[in-house]
């Protein structure tokens, strides 16, 4: 099934004309007990870009929380899903009927595992690899055909993937990963004004990644 007529005709959400609107979902867990813990990365990255516009993300809609902003003559939606984790598809999949976004003009911002804290990893599409907001955002979608910034976070070692994802950056962590919010923002902005391929090329081998 075309991925638009399924976004579309699912649900009762009126849709609105918005071509070239651009949808950038941060994943992480509502809640002040999960706020700044690993999982929360994309989160933190949203907030980032925003503080650069001097907005907040506080408007609800969509089962998340909502910002639109104009940017050089495009207009970015900037999304927190508020249900769990495992639950951002319904979020991302909702924004993306509303406003008639295809997989193309969608970012979504992750945790990594397997990334050393800080690092940048910028993909035009992909599987889930492991990680439950993509998988349910996948299965949303219809399509991996999505872009996606993982964030690292750092190996869990032998504590549980749970446990680890749920806890807070250490002390000597913290400042790298404040940093790695803010030149996250900046990929985001690159990815949105000049496409996947630019900010890959930029970021990614900023990070030593081919």
């Amino acid at each position: 099934m075309d991925m638009m007529k399924r976004l579309v005709g699912a649900g009762s959400l009126e849709t609105k004309d918005s071509s070239g609107i651009k949808l950038i979902a941060g994943l992480g867990n509502p809640g002040a007990q999960y706020e700044q813990t690993r999982h929360n990365v994309g989160f933190m990255v949203i907030d980032a870009v925003a503080a650069r516009f001097g907005k907040t993300i506080s408007r609800h809609k969509f089962s998340g929380l909502i910002e639109e902003l104009d940017d050089r003559g495009g207009r970015l939606l900037l999304l927190k899903p508020q249900q769990f984790m495992n639950r951002s598809g319904h979020a991302v999949a909702e924004a993306a009927r509303f406003y008639k976004v295809g997989p193309d003009q969608i970012l979504v911002i992750t945790d990594d595992l397997a990334l050393e804290v800080g690092r940048l990893r910028m993909r035009p599409q992909g599987s889930a690899g492991g990680h439950n907001g993509l998988k349910d955002i996948i299965a949303s979608l219809g399509t991996d055909a999505f872009a996606r910034l993982r964030v690292g976070i750092g190996s869990r070692g032998s504590r549980s993937g749970a446990d680890y994802v749920l806890s807070r950056f250490a002390p000597d962590e913290r400042s790298v990963i404040d940093e790695a919010a803010v030149t996250a923002a900046e990929a985001v902005l690159c990815w949105a004004r000049d496409g996947v391929q630019a900010a890959m090329t930029r970021f990614n081998k900023m990070n030593n990644e081919e």
